[in-house]
């Protein structure tokens, strides 16, 4: 377009000097030339417009904005049109406590009330696209910083309205997902009426104040202590009921060998035994003494 229009000046300006007095007018001619020659390669160049791939054009003519959306590829247009691009890939908007994470410089975190009256910092991220048919809609009615007019300031009223109604402690444990299903649906909600698709919102990171953050750490270490006296405390048990057991079949054991043992089956006993060994090919002589045990010799 503003080659277009530089063209057009150049044509005006020859024209002038064609109709202006000798010598000067003799370079008109020239002027003129080079004008259409640049009005030309204007039109060429604003009518063939290549749109890169993940990105919509949206075309304007004379400050109107036309319905159609330019997809990506190699498109005739008129060459008076102006093209505005659009992303449409996934794009996340990051506000974070670290300078170097956010969008925003410097501490971005979003400080909220909870509704216990303390203050709680979430660190967020927005995960969002622009849909491609309302990119003309966007562009008539927000405009191409649609980033700070709309993702930045409704994502952050949507965690401090939903915050309210938690206390410090659910936002940072039990009640977590709740309130991330809850400001992911409010953001949704008003992004769909500005022309954007949230993809995902992800709660990075929620502090909660220091003498809350000391009280919840002594109450887990609390625990984990009760658990640990919990394990010491069965594992003694199972001991008690091991030597129980033990100290128990000793006695069964001991009981069954004082009434189940009689003389002769001692003296049985004692006989096999001596049987044993006298057969044994290492046995040189035996004797075994005793009130009614024979004298053992070998046939050696």
């Amino acid at each position: 377009m503003l080659i277009i229009i530089l063209g057009i000046i150049v044509l005006a300006v020859g024209t002038v000097v064609m109709r202006s007095p000798e010598p000067n007018n003799r370079f008109g001619g020239t002027i003129r030339i080079v004008g259409t020659i640049i009005i030309v390669l204007g039109v060429m160049s604003s009518a063939f417009k290549i749109i890169e791939p993940g990105k919509v054009g949206v075309q304007t003519l004379f400050g109107k904005v036309e319905d159609n959306v330019l997809e990506s590829g190699l498109h005739v247009i008129n060459p008076l049109c102006e093209v505005t691009t659009f992303s449409i890939q996934t794009e996340n908007y990051t506000m974070s406590a670290k300078s170097n994470e956010g969008q925003v410089e410097g501490d971005d975190a979003i400080k909220v009330l909870s509704s216990d009256g303390l203050e709680v910092t979430i660190d967020l991220s927005v995960l969002y696209r622009v849909s491609a048919s309302k990119a003309p809609f966007i562009l008539q009615n927000i405009g191409a910083d649609y980033e700070s007019k709309i993702v930045r300031p409704v994502t952050r009223t949507a965690i401090r309205d939903n915050a309210v109604s938690y206390a410090a402690v659910d936002l940072y444990s039990t009640k977590r997902q709740e309130f991330q299903y809850k400001i992911n649906k409010t953001i949704s909600d008003n992004f769909s009426k500005n022309g954007l698709e949230v993809q995902q919102v992800l709660i990075r990171n929620v502090t909660l104040p220091a003498t809350v953050r000391a009280s919840i750490e002594s109450k887990i270490q609390a625990e984990q202590d009760a658990q640990k006296m919990q394990f010491v405390l069965q594992k003694e048990r199972q001991e008690a009921d091991r030597k129980r057991v033990e100290a128990q079949g000793i006695a069964d054991y001991q009981k069954i060998l004082s009434t189940g043992l009689s003389d002769k089956q001692l003296q049985y006993e004692t006989i096999k035994a001596q049987k044993e060994i006298a057969l044994s090919p290492n046995t040189k002589v035996i004797i075994i003494g005793g009130k009614g045990n024979p004298i053992m010799l070998s046939d050696k």
